[in-house]
């Protein structure tokens, strides 16, 4: 038999499964009817997904709430968007915006884990603030405009090159980056490292008693967070061609923490669709009027009313219900047969 955890992440796969279904439909789709638009547009919907995964992981399973994740974001965004612009290497640029992310994410979590509560909320809001006014002023980094003209450059894949600048094969590109990452994490999170970390959620003061350490898990779990948002700001600027400091900026992390509430905390998967969601709706209500945000935020505080678990949030027990009752009925027949024989 599953444990509770194990059987919450078979419920969470579940869900992947099925919007990675939903993603080949779309894909395909699109690629019929040639609508470059809206295969552009899910494919920066799966890039902040990335960024509202490592929201997820603190905020959902960690208990800490980052008001600035987006400064990662930004990181693998302006070091991809950098090295591009210089040599246009998609595995260097990807191997430098780790490098940097995971950097980053050391430094902020050595100060950032010093504090809890609502401090650590405030403080990953104030290094983001400082770091984005920072690159904001730096002529070298576009200032206030940002890197443009980074190349549309080709993807060596082993047998195969793609182009960045094909929309249907970037996004198959990033559906399998965000993929990667969705199962690292989840695995993670399932090993007794990730079960320590749930347990920090559940009640910090006891794991001291248990022989564990609080601020280990804790500093990995962020610096985890701030690599993952950092691959997946690598990508931005291959998607978009240019890079700003509004990408650090606390608009930015306050769209993923709506992204991941509104998904479902807690589930991973959720991030994804709230990011999906989100982008889309952005997208489709500002085609209609200037004020997309009213309505953005009239939807966000029905869905906190209403949906406080989020969308995936309030159909997952009822997946995991059934996968509860399956397991019993399997062990049911098991007992049967081996007292038959």
């Amino acid at each position: 038999m599953h444990d509770r955890l194990d059987i919450s992440m078979r419920a969470n796969h579940v869900f992947f499964a099925l919007l990675l279904v939903v993603a080949v439909i779309g894909m395909v789709l699109a690629a019929v009817t040639n609508d470059v638009f809206y295969l552009r547009l899910a494919t920066e919907a799966l890039i902040l997904g990335g960024l509202a995964l490592s929201v997820d992981i603190l905020l959902g399973f960690g208990g800490l709430l980052s008001l600035g994740q987006a400064l990662y974001f930004g990181v693998g965004a302006y070091v991809s968007a950098l090295v591009l612009r210089e040599v246009p290497s998609f595995w260097l640029a990807m191997g430098a915006a780790i490098a940097a992310s995971l950097l980053a994410g050391i430094i902020g979590g050595l100060i950032a884990n010093r504090v809890r509560g609502v401090y650590f909320a405030l403080i990953t809001f104030g290094m983001a603030q400082v770091v984005a006014k920072v690159v904001y002023n730096t002529r070298e980094l576009g200032a206030s405009d940002g890197l443009i003209g980074v190349p549309v450059l080709d993807i060596p894949l082993g047998f195969v090159t793609i182009s960045a600048g094909s929309p249907l094969a970037f996004f198959l590109l990033t559906l399998v980056i965000i993929t990667t990452l969705y199962a690292a994490v989840a695995y993670l999170l399932t090993t007794p490292f990730g079960r320590l970390v749930i347990a920090l959620k559940a009640n910090e003061n006891r794991i001291p008693f248990l022989g564990y350490s609080t601020w280990g898990p804790r500093m990995v779990s962020y610096v985890v967070a701030a690599l993952v948002a950092g691959i997946a700001g690598a990508l931005y600027p291959m998607l978009r061609g240019f890079v700003s400091p509004e990408l650090m900026y606390f608009a930015a992390s306050g769209n993923a923490v709506i992204m991941v509430i509104l998904g479902g905390a807690g589930t991973l998967v959720g991030a994804l669709y709230g990011a999906v969601i989100l982008t889309f709706l952005k997208s489709v209500v500002g085609s209609f009027t200037e004020h997309h945000l009213i309505v953005i935020g009239l939807i966000f505080i029905c869905a906190i009313l209403f949906m406080p678990k989020g969308l995936v949030g309030l159909v997952k027990p009822r997946v995991e219900t059934r996968m509860r009752n399956s397991e019993r009925r399997h062990a049911a027949a098991q007992a049967r047969t081996k007292r038959a024989t």
